[in-house]
């Protein structure tokens, strides 16, 4: 029987990587096997993967075009410490969307004005634009992470 993982949790991302990552390919990484990450991605036990796999695990997801999926899971966890913190600024998903459509309206924005014939280094994108987009590529995966958290936490 499949166990349920939370979403963006060390297990969910081990599952990810699996659908990733060929036997090989997490061999080539770890010099472990699929079995090995399956295991680790039992919720029923405590997660014991080194770090520096979940870095290397995360590292050939991204040598294949894939979004690291660890890294996904470290930063749920850390924003979890901060929910804990405030918990007010998770609760308001509306306002979560609202302020997510704002964030992708100014990646989008950023994005066409380096890529314009007339901008710095035209059609090209200049380091600082690149810093920009990037910064903006943060902002809102903090912002889809946060009403990731915020569904996983809703009451069932």
């Amino acid at each position: 029987m499949a166990k349920i993982r939370k979403a963006a949790s060390i297990e969910s991302g081990l599952m990810e990587v699996l659908k990733i990552l060929t036997e090989d390919e997490i061999q080539a990484a770890i010099g472990k096997g699929d079995s090995y990450i399956r295991k680790c991605s039992n919720p029923d036990l405590p997660q014991e993967i080194d770090h520096n796999d979940s870095f290397k695990l995360d590292r050939a997801c991204i040598a294949k075009g894939k979004s690291p999926p660890l890294l996904t899971a470290h930063e749920y966890m850390i924003a979890q410490e901060f929910e804990k913190k405030d918990d007010m600024e998770f609760k308001d998903i509306n306002e979560m969307l609202v302020k997510s459509t704002i964030l992708h309206g100014k990646l989008t924005e950023l994005v066409n004005v380096a890529r314009n014939p007339d901008s710095d280094q035209g059609k090209d994108i200049s380091n600082l634009e690149k810093k920009e987009i990037f910064e903006a590529i943060t902002d809102l995966e903090n912002k889809i992470l946060k009403i990731k958290l915020t569904i996983d936490s809703s009451k069932k």
